[in-house]
């Protein structure tokens, strides 16, 4: 392989890894600025989407049901969450909400475990996830094709749903002034749980691309995924969306040029190359790259 094949292929193994860590991050993204809640288990909700997918499929529903169907089912978690483990604490302190995501966390993880066991399961449900393209020595496989274009549609959605509903706006103004927005007459609730489901929706979506690239879930899957996106919304500047895709983007980026470039004796220590870099960017720029001093709540 040729120096330019491989700068390529490296470049398309980033844009793959950084478009699903930007899936996470956004769902991170909208229920902090939203809610202003610090939510660990929400990588627990892309196990519980490609466990539905794999249910599903299992099950002898079609290719697409199954990925809707476990889709939805990490959105309707994300409901199920926000009313009984979120909503009654609304207004308390932030340890108090951050002690309960992590026992959402406890509760989903032994959960999963109790009903499908410890071991990891085969995820094939996406069939081609070998290389299929070989243009001029890089190989591109179908599956990070597809999560590539899959995500950049799914954040114009995003965008045109946040700028022109009725819906998204509100969701705006109650990022940006929680208190303002009450006296106006905006209903808090629909709009904070239109934002848990539509990050619950994210997750899965996530859950779906990292299972399909690793070729196998478990019911901790979504640890390692929720720590890169916390990072993600860091570097990006927590609470706003354009920060979330912008980081998720930087650490995929990040991730993969570390270990591509890196001579192959420190390769494997690529996460810690990672956080030097977070730690690098908070020196100079503390609330993030796209992150603001003076405003506290974005989206």
């Amino acid at each position: 392989m040729s120096y330019t094949s491989y700068l390529i292929q490296q470049f398309v193994n980033a844009l793959s890894l950084g478009s699903i860590y930007a899936l996470v991050t956004i769902g991170l993204a909208m229920v902090f600025s939203v809610l202003r809640l610090i939510n660990f288990a929400h990588g627990d909700l892309m196990m519980v989407g490609a466990y539905g997918i794999l249910v599903l499929w299992k099950a002898g529903a079609p290719f697409w049901l199954a990925i809707v169907g476990g889709v939805v089912a990490s959105g309707v978690m994300g409901l199920i969450m926000e009313r009984f483990a979120y909503r009654p604490l609304r207004g308390a302190a932030d340890m108090t909400t951050l002690l309960t995501s992590f026992a959402v966390v406890v509760l989903l993880e032994n959960g999963a475990i109790l009903v499908f066991g410890p071991n990891t399961r085969p995820f094939s449900i996406l069939r081609f996830s070998v290389p299929t393209y070989n243009l001029n020595g890089t190989l591109i496989s179908k599956i990070d094709l597809a999560t590539v274009i899959l995500t950049l549609c799914t954040l114009l959605i995003l965008a045109l749903f946040i700028k022109r509903t009725k819906l998204g706006i509100s969701m705006r103004a109650v990022a940006d002034d929680l208190t303002a927005s009450r006296l106006v007459g905006i209903k808090l609730n629909r709009v904070m749980v239109t934002a848990f489901f539509i990050g619950s929706l994210f997750a899965g979506v996530a859950g779906l691309f990292w299972g399909a690239r690793a070729g196998k879930i478990d019911p901790l899957m979504g640890f390692i995924p929720v720590v890169k996106a916390f990072v993600a919304a860091v570097i990006g500047g927590f609470g706003s969306i354009a920060g979330a895709v912008l980081g998720g983007y930087v650490l995929g980026f990040a991730e993969v040029l570390f270990a591509g470039f890196l001579p192959p004796n420190y390769s494997g220590y690529r996460d810690a190359f990672v956080f030097v870099l977070l730690i690098l960017i908070l020196l100079v720029r503390p609330q993030g790259i796209l992150g603001s001093r003076t405003r506290e709540r974005r989206i």
